[in-house]
């Protein structure tokens, strides 16, 4: 090829962008339309096992979450990176100092789902209080009549949520309009809310009917729902994780669950995920969903539209509406 055809085709070559984790259809498409896309559904440890297949040199733009993020040795090895979107709000496992250093644009997508998320963690604490896992099953089996005592319902009884940004005063405005008292643990009190704020999160378990989280992930709040916590929520109480796995201590929930400590829990996310330990799996006072509480046709556009603008604005010089870097 001569020097001007393959100047040419350089020009027309279009920005690459690497995917860490799994995108829905309407992201790829997306996409595709506007870059060159290559997918490493399975983190970073893919990226390593590729090869040649991903151009790492000419990747301009990733694709990532809270839960993948990106560390600094796989960005270092990007010398044309300049952004990195977190698919959604977290971004915990994304190396900010590295980015700042290295001039690396890192945005999230607050607000894109937030509702469906909380939407979710209601869908928890009906079916957890009314037993509908247990009871289906039991239906299933040809078991009517066992299962057929009273349950708690969500009016008259006390939800703490674990963090009060967007995803939980969702779940405080869906459980009040429910008729449940609402109280909150966060760092500092929201003066503008008019939910009761618990300071000490052991003293809020002891309140509460339904303890629910919706904090962010990392080492701030890693196993904060520990032995003692989830002691003090009690047999009657039902514990929820609509955060990251990392805030629940795993091993304490099942020890909860197994000794009658707790009623159950409601978990869209886990420690090690997609592993599921069998200790859980054999619990029928359990529901597990597989980290998808903010997955909705509706979220996922939103989702979608933020990447795309974040990606456009740093690509054409100009700031993107959600920085976190």
């Amino acid at each position: 090829m001569s020097e001007g055809h393959a100047s040419d085709a350089a020009m027309r070559e279009r920005p690459h962008v690497l995917a860490l984790i799994p995108l829905p259809e309407v992201t790829r498409r997306a996409l595709s339309t506007l870059y060159d896309l290559h997918m490493a559904e399975r983190g970073p440890g893919e990226v390593d096992d590729a090869g040649d297949a991903v151009p790492l040199d000419r990747i301009v733009a990733v694709v990532t979450n809270g839960t993948t993020g990106l560390g600094a040795e796989l960005m270092r090895r990007m010398p044309a990176l300049r952004v990195v979107s977190a698919f959604g709000v977290g971004h915990e496992n994304v190396d900010l100092a590295c980015a700042t250093q290295r001039g690396v644009v890192v945005t999230n997508a607050p607000g894109t789902n937030d509702e469906t998320v909380a939407d979710h963690a209601l869908g928890f604490l009906l079916a957890l209080g009314r037993g509908y896992g247990a009871l289906t099953q039991a239906v299933r089996a040809g078991d009517w009549e066992r299962l057929r005592t009273a349950r708690p319902t969500l009016s008259g009884s006390v939800v703490g949520i674990i963090g009060m940004g967007r995803i939980g005063q969702g779940i405080a405005r869906r459980c009040a309009a429910f008729g449940m008292r609402v109280l909150y643990c966060t760092r500092t009190p929201r003066a503008e809310l008019a939910y009761d704020y618990e300071a000490d999160l052991l003293a809020m378990a002891g309140r509460c009917d339904y303890l629910v989280a919706a904090c962010p992930g990392g080492a701030a709040t890693r196993h904060i729902i520990d032995a003692d916590v989830l002691r003090a929520l009690g047999p009657q109480g039902f514990v929820v994780n609509v955060a990251r796995g990392s805030v629940v201590n795993t091993g304490d929930l099942v020890h909860a669950m197994q000794h009658g400590l707790i009623a159950g829990a409601g978990l869209d996310v886990l420690e090690d995920e997609p592993l599921v330990p069998e200790a859980l799996k054999s619990l029928d006072n359990v529901l597990i969903t597989p980290h998808m509480a903010g997955r909705s046709p509706a979220a996922q556009q939103a989702q979608t539209d933020a990447l795309l603008a974040s990606f456009a604005d740093v690509l054409a010089g100009r700031r993107p509406e959600h920085v976190v870097s």
